[in-house]
C-alpha cells in the first residue's frame, strides 16, 4: 500500500477497528494489523482499544458524538424566511419581540435581519413636497406677469391683496422618534418612511 492510500481519516480508521471486532479480533491483534498496513499513519493503540470497546458495547456509529454546549446553528434559510415574515407583516416590530417568538437570542436576530436580509431600521421625519421644474417656471411667470401689470403702482396693489390658501390637515397621534422607526431595505432612502395617517382630518384655510 502506498503511503498516499495509507493515510486514512479517523472515520476510516474506526470502520477497520469495527469490521475487525465483527471478526471477533481482539484490540491488540487490530493494533498489530493496521500498524503492519498503515505503518506511521495507524492510530495508536489506546485509540484502537477504545473504540474497540465501544463497538463490542453494540455502538454502530463511527462519527463523534455531539459535544456538551456545543452551539446549534440558528443562522439557517428556514430562520431567515420566518423572521422576514415576521418583518413584513409588522415593519415596527423589535428585535426582542422577534427573539421571543422564535426563541432566539437577540444577536442572532440582529445577524439575520442586517446580514443575511440586509435591512435597517430608521425613523420616519416629515418631508415638504418639492415643486416640479415646470411649477417653478410658472410661478415664475406668473410673478413677471403681475409685476408688468402693476407697474409702478407696485406698493398701493400690494396693500390691497390678500391670499388664501387651502389644505386638508390630518389629525395625528403625538409619536416619537423611536416609535415612528421601522424597517426597511438599506439601499431605501429615509425619505420613503412615513408616519401613520390618521383617519381624520379637516380643511384648513390659511388668510395672508
Amino acid at each position: 500500500m502506498s503511503a498516499e492510500s495509507s493515510n486514512l481519516s479517523n472515520i476510516e480508521h474506526r470502520a477497520v477497528i469495527k469490521y475487525f471486532v465483527k471478526k471477533g479480533k481482539m484490540p491488540k491483534e487490530i493494533f498489530e494489523d493496521m500498524v503492519s498496513v498503515l505503518q506511521e499513519s495507524a492510530p495508536s493503540f489506546s485509540m484502537v482499544k477504545k473504540w474497540a470497546r465501544l463497538f463490542q458495547q453494540g455502538r454502530e456509529s463511527c462519527e463523534d458524538d455531539p459535544r456538551p454546549g456545543r452551539p446549534v446553528a440558528v443562522v439557517t434559510e428556514e430562520n431567515v424566511r420566518k423572521i422576514e415574515k415576521l418583518v413584513l407583516a409588522d415593519r415596527r416590530i423589535k428585535l426582542w419581540q422577534i427573539a421571543e417568538e422564535w426563541q432566539i437570542s437577540k444577536e442572532r436576530v440582529g445577524e439575520i435581519i442586517h446580514e443575511h436580509m440586509n435591512i435597517r431600521k430608521i425613523s420616519a421625519r416629515w418631508v415638504s413636497k418639492m415643486l416640479t421644474p415646470f411649477n417653478k417656471q410658472r410661478r415664475l411667470q406668473t410673478s413677471k406677469d403681475f409685476l408688468e401689470l402693476v407697474g409702478d403702482n407696485i406698493d398701493e396693489i400690494c396693500d390691497r391683496i390678500v391670499t388664501v390658501d387651502e389644505t386638508w390637515v390630518r389629525q395625528y397621534d403625538p409619536e416619537s422618534k423611536q416609535e415612528s422607526m421601522q424597517w426597511t431595505k438599506k439601499e431605501k432612502a429615509a425619505e420613503e418612511i412615513q408616519g401613520s395617517k390618521s383617519a381624520s382630518k379637516l380643511m384648513a384655510t390659511i388668510l395672508g
